[in-house]
C-alpha cells in the first residue's frame, strides 16, 4: 500500500484500490526502494552541473554551456578537469597566460611530453605591430602526430587570440637523439638510437 494513504481522509483508506493506485504517484514523486523519484532528482540537481559529479554522457552537454568542444580521445577525467578549469580561464582570454594554458590542456593528450615549459608564447617583437609567436616542443617527429598538433594548435589560437593580432606557429621536434648505453637498456634496447661510445663519437679522435 502507498504511504500517501496517510494523507487522505479515513473513508478513502478503507479502499484497497486507492492504496494501489497511489503507488504510481508515490514512485514518480518521492520514489520507492527501487525507483528514484522527482524529490531525489531535484535534491541532486546540483550534481548535474558540476563536472566532477555529473554523468559521463552529460559532459558534452555541460561543455556546451561554456562554449567548449571536447576532444574525442580524452578520457573522462581529462574532460571533467578541463570543463572545471576553463571557466576561470575565460578571465584570461586574450592574454599570453590564458593562451598558453589552454594550449597546454588541449595538446597534452596528443603528446604526453608536452608540459608547461614546452608551450611558449612570445610577444616581445617590436615590429610588426600586433604580432606574436607560439612555439610548441614535441617529444618526437612522428608526421601524423605533428599534423594533429599543428591543426589543433591553429584552431585554438585562431579562436583565443585578439582579433587584431596575427601570429606564427613554430613546432619544434627532435631530429637527433644521443643516449647512453644505460638509457638504451632502460628503453628496451631500441637499436636505431645513436649510442655514445658505440656508434656515435663526439669531436675528433687523436690518431696517436
Amino acid at each position: 500500500m502507498s504511504r500517501y494513504l496517510d494523507h487522505l481522509p479515513a473513508v478513502f483508506r478503507q479502499d484497497p484500490f486507492a492504496g494501489r493506485f497511489l503507488l504510481a504517484f508515490e514512485a514518480v514523486l518521492t520514489g520507492r526502494d527501487d525507483v528514484e523519484g522527482l524529490e531525489q532528482l531535484v535534491d541532486r540537481s546540483a550534481d548535474w552541473i558540476d563536472p566532477l559529479t555529473t554523468g559521463e554522457d552529460f559532459l558534452p552537454w555541460l561543455a556546451g554551456w561554456v562554449a567548449l568542444s571536447l576532444r574525442a580521445d580524452w578520457d573522462t577525467e581529462t574532460k571533467r578537469g578541463f570543463i572545471r578549469e576553463v571557466v576561470p580561464l575565460y578571465q584570461q582570454r586574450g592574454t599570453l597566460a590564458g593562451l598558453r594554458r589552454i594550449l597546454e590542456i588541449y595538446l597534452r593528450p596528443l603528446d604526453d611530453a608536452v608540459t608547461r615549459d614546452d608551450v611558449v608564447v612570445l610577444d616581445t617583437f617590436e615590429t610588426p605591430a600586433h604580432y606574436f609567436q607560439v612555439q610548441l616542443t614535441l617529444s618526437d617527429a612522428d608526421p601524423a602526430r605533428l599534423r594533429r598538433v599543428q591543426e589543433t594548435a591553429r584552431a585554438i589560437i585562431d579562436r583565443e587570440k585578439p582579433a587584431h593580432t596575427f601570429y606564427a606557429l613554430k613546432v619544434v621536434v627532435p631530429t637527433m637523439r644521443l643516449v647512453s648505453e644505460e638509457l638504451r637498456e632502460r628503453e628496451g634496447g631500441v637499436p636505431e638510437l645513436l649510442i655514445l661510445g658505440r656508434n656515435t663519437v663526439l669531436g675528433t679522435r687523436d690518431p696517436a
